[in-house]
């Protein structure tokens, strides 16, 4: 009886197991009609860098060059004096005319040290984004930055 209902439990778990669909890894950062949207007039790149005890947003060099898609999309966080980032005032926008707002696209890659989106699908082309950041003491950072996509 024992063999019996644990065969039967062990089957209900495998083909539970084999029913759920598994989640692509790719995911969409940009769309190609987003892309198609006109440039915001005037947004051009900007470092962020400056005197400030604001959190500290960092791009790996690796994204400094033409990329391929799908890329690894990861920014890195870090605090000073303590604080740690508010992951609730985190925004991520493209900035496009009008403006789109990704950040419900990489919530689910956000952490407090970062952002690490291994499979970041893009269009090609010159994407511009924004990332807005805040720590725990209420201190923001922010830095806009491009992304180039080889077609």
């Amino acid at each position: 009886m024992f063999r019996h209902l644990l065969t039967l439990t062990c089957a209900a778990i495998f083909g539970a197991a084999t029913a759920m669909p598994i989640p692509a890894r790719a995911a969409p950062l940009i769309t190609a009609e987003e892309a198609a949207l006109p440039p915001q007039k005037g947004a051009v790149p900007n470092s962020g860098r400056g005197i400030t005890r604001g959190p500290k947003i960092q791009m790996p060099e690796a994204e400094a060059g033409v990329q391929t898609s799908p890329m690894r999309f990861q920014v890195k966080f870090q605090t000073f004096g303590g604080s740690s980032i508010d992951l609730d005032a985190l925004k991520v926008t493209y900035l496009k005319s009008p403006v789109v707002d990704l950040t419900a696209r990489i919530r689910p890659f956000a952490l407090p040290t970062g952002i690490d989106m291994p499979d970041a699908l893009l269009p090609p082309g010159d994407h511009l984004l924004r990332i807005d950041i805040k720590d725990s003491d209420g201190r923001v950072s922010s830095i806009s930055f491009l992304l180039k996509i080889a077609p």
